[in-house]
């Protein structure tokens, strides 16, 4: 045996995942405060010619002379999303997942996710991990960083849209960042996925003690401090996606949108303050796809991207949620003010979370230790 060449890493299956502490969610919210420092700072690289692209897509036509070829059908993709991020964790990876909304007919989740992380020096491979929680949890806790800095102190009432797993994560994170909410309004459109959520609301929050399903939109909206939009839905046309409308919304609410999402004309106007993950995210996104752009990615910050394009607002509008974090940016600046907030979603923070629950992983002796080889055959 070559001590110098052998490469083992370290295999997480999803039980190894949760032994491992993915789902501590306000842990993720720290770690996600931490990596948006450190996405301000500069100190980390995505794909793309500007360092910010959310990742490559196989895309599948509508119509192909090959029988076996996928259809381009709701959520139908591969998509692989590299990252390094420096500061204490100098690490790079990897995740790659297919999606399709078929999936949940066979019992599946809509996405089934892995994760590798890699030594940033010689580019071994420390670990390949389960990531639907990673994930999951990664993009629930960005809604909570925002609150932190963002939503009011004295924030009791929480609007969701969407009882699925984005909800339950993006709730945990505000839980973990407005501990005094109390009440809670939903709205879902299947039996089964509301009935899961109380559930789980339930056992996980006891603490709230007012949970209502709502039928319309405009009532998870209204009178709500924090609101998420977490539904799925089609693309194509945003004229049907779901909408915020000024009069709905609370003075001094914080909406965290990392799902599909449109606003009305009021919600447009300079006073109510727009602030994005990464700006350069929605930038990369925007040279990527045909225009309007909102049109195909169906977050709020694309819409803001097609603002600027078209003279609704200036590019000086925009606010970057790293340079709050960093304390060159105000947080909340007075009680009644608005804010909407469009969450992405970055391999970055697949790297800053994977690395963390990878670290406890070692620490904790969890996972099954796997050999890549002991001595190359090429070299």
């Amino acid at each position: 045996m070559n001590a110098a060449t052998r490469i083992d890493f370290l295999y997480l299956s999803e039980p190894d995942m949760i032994k491992a502490g993915v789902t501590d969610m306000a842990a993720c919210v720290d770690c996600m405060e931490e990596m948006f420092g450190l996405l301000h700072a500069g100190d980390y690289r995505m794909a793309g010619a500007n360092n910010d692209s959310h990742g490559a897509m196989v895309m599948f036509p509508a119509e192909s002379p090959f029988p076996t070829m996928p259809k381009p059908t709701a959520d139908r993709r591969f998509m692989a999303m590299p990252a390094y991020l420096g500061g204490r964790f100098c690490t790079t990876g990897v995740k790659w997942y297919g999606s399709n909304v078929a999936n949940r007919e066979k019992g599946l989740p809509r996405s089934i996710l892995m994760f590798t992380l890699n030594d940033t020096e010689t580019g071994a491979p420390l670990a390949h991990m389960s990531a639907n929680l990673l994930s999951a949890y990664r993009t629930g806790a960005v809604p909570g960083v925002g609150a932190r800095h963002l939503a009011r102190n004295d924030a009791k009432i929480a609007g969701i849209l969407g009882p699925g797993v984005m909800a339950k994560t993006t709730l945990s994170a505000f839980m973990a960042a407005c501990p005094g909410i109390d009440t809670l309004k939903v709205k879902g459109r299947g039996e089964k996925s509301l009935n899961d959520f109380l559930a789980w609301v339930a056992g996980a929050f006891p603490q709230i003690t007012s949970v209502t399903v709502v039928e319309s939109i405009e009532e998870v909206v209204r009178g709500s401090d924090l609101v998420s939009y977490c539904n799925s839905g089609e693309t194509g046309d945003p004229s049907t996606y779901p909408i915020v409308r000024r009069d709905w919304v609370k003075p001094g609410a914080f909406l965290a949108m990392p799902a599909v999402c449109n606003i009305d004309e009021g919600m447009q106007a300079p006073d109510i303050r727009k602030v994005l993950d990464n700006t350069g995210l929605y930038e990369a996104w925007y040279e990527e796809v045909p225009k309007p752009a909102h049109a195909t990615i169906p977050v709020i910050g694309v819409k803001f991207m097609d603002m600027i394009a078209e003279g609704k607002m200036a590019r000086s509008d925009l606010e970057d949620l790293g340079a709050i974090v960093a304390g060159d940016a105000p947080g909340r600046r007075t009680d009644d003010e608005i804010v909407i907030m469009s969450v992405g979603g970055m391999p970055v923070e697949d790297v800053a979370w994977g690395t963390v629950v990878y670290r406890n992983a070692v620490e904790r002796g969890i996972g099954t230790t796997l050999n890549l080889w002991e001595e190359p055959v090429l070299r």
